[in-house]
């Protein structure tokens, strides 16, 4: 054991459990950027991309797919990842695997669903104006994946 996590460990303050997550990045063919407005804690009432946790036994892939037709009604096809960020949250720590997605209906408009209040797609100025995430646009801007 080494002797940063054994002095966690000693102080009472173990580690926290990591949730595997995924997010999606889907552009439409305009290339603006797939975006909901969470439903539910964490940061309820922000923007961000679609996405949540990947269950027991599911591949991020298929986590991904999934969570994208509850939060939006769309069908997509999981590609490579883009980034992965580590997100600390109350007790645990949430690892969000971003995941570039293409949409399999391209003429298909989203409907907000599941975990979601609002979902839209928005170009680099529209995302400029909404309340997102922390550090959201940051992010997608270092990964070179924001909307045109």
């Amino acid at each position: 054991m080494d002797s940063a996590k054994a002095a966690a460990e000693k102080s009472g303050a173990a580690e926290r459990p990591v949730v595997p997550c995924v997010g999606a990045v889907v552009h439409d063919a305009n290339g603006r950027l797939l975006m909901i407005r969470r439903g539910h804690a964490p940061h309820e009432g922000l923007w961000s991309l679609p996405g949540g946790r990947v269950e027991p036994g599911e591949s991020p892939q298929a986590a991904i797919e999934r969570e994208v037709r509850e939060e939006t009604g769309l069908r997509v096809r999981a590609g490579a990842a883009v980034g992965s960020v580590r997100i600390p949250a109350g007790d645990v720590v949430y690892e969000v695997t971003d995941i570039a997605c293409a949409l399999e209906e391209p003429a298909a408009e989203p409907v907000a669903g599941d975990d979601a209040s609002a979902v839209l797609f928005v170009d680099a100025p529209a995302l400029e104006g909404l309340p997102c995430t922390p550090d959201l646009v940051k992010i997608l801007r270092g990964w070179g994946v924001l909307p045109a």
